[in-house]
C-alpha cells in the first residue's frame, strides 16, 4: 500500500525530470549567525521545524516529499549544509578569539547544487549527491579595531583546517555500511537477513 502511494506522488515527478532535466537540478541552502556574546553560530530554520520538539527527516519535495513548513520534515541535504554551516561558525568563531580578531557579527552561508535525476534512479549517469558545496563568511568587525589582512587570511585557513564537518567532506573518510534485518520465522525464532559493504 505504502510503496504504492510512493510510486504513485514520484511519477510525474521523475517524468518531469526525464523531459526537463533542468527542473532535477536544485539548490539547497543553510545560514548562521554569529555575534559577539559567544562562541556560538545560530541556525536560521523554518517556523515549522523551528518548533518542532525533534527534528524528522523526511523526503525533499523534489522527490515527492511535503512541504517542510507543513510537515516540519527536513531534507537530509539541509541537515549536512546545517551541520556545515555550525560546524564552521563555530570553528571560525574559536579562531578568531584565539587569534583576537574580533568579530561584532557576521552570516555563514553554505549551498549545495543537487541533480534529482540521481537520487530518484531517473539517469544513472547522473550523480547521487552534492555536485558541488560553497561555504562563504561575511564579517563586521569591531569598530575601531585595526585587523591586517594576513590574520583574515590566516583565520580562514585555520578555519578550513580544522572545521571538521568541511574536512570530512573534503577528505572522504574510510565508511562501513552494515544493514541487518530482522524477521520472525516461527513462532519466537528469529531470521536475521544482513548485508555488509565498505564505500
Amino acid at each position: 500500500m505504502a510503496s504504492a502511494a510512493l510510486r504513485e506522488k514520484q511519477a510525474p515527478i521523475k517524468e518531469q525530470y526525464k523531459s526537463d532535466p533542468s527542473s532535477a537540478i536544485v539548490t539547497l541552502s543553510s545560514k548562521g549567525t554569529l555575534d559577539s556574546s559567544s562562541i556560538t553560530c545560530k541556525l536560521e530554520t523554518g517556523k515549522a521545524i523551528n518548533e518542532a520538539k525533534q527534528k524528522v527527516a523526511g523526503l525533499h519535495q523534489k522527490a515527492g516529499g511535503d512541504d517542510p513548513e507543513i510537515s516540519g520534515e527536513l531534507c537530509s541535504g539541509d541537515m549536512l549544509l546545517e551541520a556545515l554551516v555550525a560546524c564552521a561558525g563555530v570553528t571560525l568563531k574559536a579562531v578568531a578569539t584565539a587569534l583576537d580578531i574580533p568579530i561584532a557579527k557576521g552570516t555563514v552561508t553554505a549551498e549545495g547544487d543537487l541533480d534529482f535525476k540521481g537520487t530518484m534512479g531517473v539517469d544513472r549517469e547522473a550523480p547521487v549527491g552534492f555536485t558541488e558545496i560553497r561555504l562563504m563568511f561575511d564579517l563586521q568587525l569591531e569598530q575601531g579595531q585595526k585587523v591586517e589582512e594576513e590574520k583574515i587570511e590566516k583565520l580562514g585557513k585555520l578555519t578550513e583546517r580544522y572545521c571538521v564537518v568541511l574536512q570530512t567532506i573534503t577528505k572522504k573518510p574510510q565508511v562501513k555500511v552494515h544493514l541487518l534485518g530482522r524477521q520472525e520465522r516461527e513462532r519466537g525464532v528469529d531470521e536475521y537477513l544482513q548485508w555488509s559493504h565498505r564505500a
